[in-house]
């Protein structure tokens, strides 16, 4: 027996012992016992509570530090004065800066449009002050969207960027590359509440959502940002692509198509962004794939497939707006007859065609309306060959 054991068993008959000693005379052991590990799992989901909530709060304050670092970073680095000179002085009462607003949810009434934001985003300051983000008012995370500190920091810091990345506020930030686990942090939450959200979505939900899921693809679109996120949240994010696959297939009730085409629309918002785009592509065909294979097994449409069926075309058109933007893009993503799921639609293309059009002729009109996008991005990438 080594030592780890020996004190292992020594400790149980310990405690055994403890308990035995001090059970009170008009209680037996076992429900002692029972009382003791009850009071024991209270303390501990009272002590797990403020862990998370210490978590959060730390969370917090590294989001105001390195927003804060990325903002002094503007004028240390950066040339403001002749940007600063050109706008316009604006009421300091109703701009908030990124300092002080770091962790607060913006609201579908409340959130300024980026049109707006470029207009009127710095108020007049002395070279010492900091370059402010024209968020109009704060409000702080709630209970029903603890989400809203982490989407709200997201989106400060993916606008900080686009103003150092372009005009006189040019700035090369990549010395802050050290803190973006921060930024992988709360994409790492973010995804987590929008997984548990598109697992059972209600509707009429609120924009928050929508607005999540694009600053996701924003964040994964941005060069520097996104070898930190991927690291660390691939595999969420690959569980959160399959979750909006999932819903879109297994919905069943009448009126589902609202659900369907909300789910799709995010599906298409992720696809934006090259990086996630041909895994997309690639998780959407091989349930096209399958689907077909089903198919080709029957001569009509069973009860059994009639609503899979019918769900099927919203993945088509999915797949028609990716790969549509794909070929505008210049096959930016890298799709083509290398990727398995597409070598095995475009090798069994043409003949599925003919033996299913008679039973399915709309699905099949999809898969040749596919097929013939599949080849137009083959063909961008053939003639973009030097």
């Amino acid at each position: 027996m080594d030592a780890q054991t020996w004190y292992l068993r020594t400790s149980k008959l310990a405690l055994a012992l403890a308990i035995i000693r001090s059970t009170p005379a008009d209680t037996s052991s076992k429900e002692y016992t029972e009382h003791l590990a009850k009071v024991v799992s209270k303390q501990e989901s009272m002590w797990r509570s403020k862990v998370q909530a210490l978590e959060a709060e730390v969370l917090q304050l590294r989001h105001k530090l390195l927003l804060s670092r990325m903002r002094a970073g503007v004028f240390k680095y950066g040339d403001p004065s002749s940007q600063l000179q050109a706008q316009e002085p604006g009421s300091s009462e109703n701009t908030l800066s990124l300092l002080e607003d770091s962790g607060c949810e913006l609201s579908n009434e409340q959130r300024s449009e980026p049109s707006e934001m470029a207009q009127h985003f710095v108020e007049s300051c002395s070279p010492t002050s900091f370059l402010p983000l024209p968020i109009v008012k704060k409000h702080c995370a709630t209970v029903e969207n603890p989400l809203s500190s982490h989407m709200h920091f997201l989106q400060h810091l993916l606008e900080l960027k686009n103003l150092t990345e372009s005009g006189s506020l040019k700035t090369d930030l990549s010395h802050f590359e050290n803190d973006f686990s921060t930024v992988s942090d709360s994409v790492f939450q973010l995804l987590d509440g929008l997984i548990t959200f598109y697992r059972n979505p209600k509707f009429p939900s609120s924009s928050f959502w929508e607005e999540a899921v694009n600053t996701l693809a924003g964040l994964i679109s941005d060069n520097n940002l996104s070898n930190h996120i991927l690291k660390k949240c691939s595999k969420k994010l690959e569980e959160f692509e399959k979750t909006l696959l999932q819903v879109i297939l297994r919905s069943n009730h009448i009126n589902r198509f609202q659900v369907q085409h909300y789910v799709s629309q995010s599906l298409v918002t992720l696809g934006s962004c090259s990086l996630l785009r041909k895994s997309i592509i690639s998780l959407l065909l091989s349930e096209v794939n399958s689907f077909t294979d089903v198919l080709g097994t029957i001569n009509q449409v069973q009860a059994s497939y009639a609503t899979h069926y019918e769900n099927i075309f919203f993945l088509f058109w999915v797949l028609e707006q990716l790969l549509q933007k794909e070929t505008k893009e210049g096959n930016t993503s890298g799709v083509g007859h290398d990727d398995q799921e597409i070598k095995k639609f475009l090798q069994k293309h043409d003949e599925t065609i003919f033996q299913l059009s008679d039973a399915f002729p709309l699905f099949t009109f999809y898969l040749w309306r596919l097929g013939v996008l599949l080849n137009s991005v083959e063909t961008v990438d053939s003639n973009s060959l030097p």
